[in-house]
């Protein structure tokens, strides 16, 4: 049997890598750093306490970090979609900024520092 009427295929590793892998990377890579910018936010956000009663300077401060880390996580959440749409990345992928639009929430709200 001859060679000419089987395709070559081509070695394990051998060519460049898929479409689908190189997308993953990038979108994951860009979520991940929003991600990361929006965790120090809220660490910003959660580690402000205020001195005393006449400390309204601080409390406008962690306001201000967890309604910046609310809106970042829209943004990744909104970045999310058409990433997962693409299936360049899974469905878990909007867990996070569900996770970390409920603490900014929190802070906003419930935990937020008394002056």
């Amino acid at each position: 049997m001859s060679n000419a009427t089987r395709p070559e295929v081509p070695a394990r590793g051998a060519g460049p890598a898929p479409a689908g892998r190189i997308g993953t990377a990038v979108c994951a890579t860009l979520l991940v750093a929003v991600h990361l910018v929006t965790a120090y936010l809220l660490l910003l956000a959660y580690a402000a306490e205020p001195a005393g009663p006449w400390d309204t300077e601080t409390v406008s401060h962690s306001e201000f970090a967890a309604g910046t880390a609310l809106g970042l996580t829209v943004v990744a959440a909104l970045l999310t979609l058409p990433f997962v749409k693409a299936r360049w990345l899974r469905r878990w992928w909007f867990a996070v900024p569900a996770m970390f639009a409920l603490a900014a929430v929190l802070r906003l709200t419930l935990l937020a520092p008394q002056a």
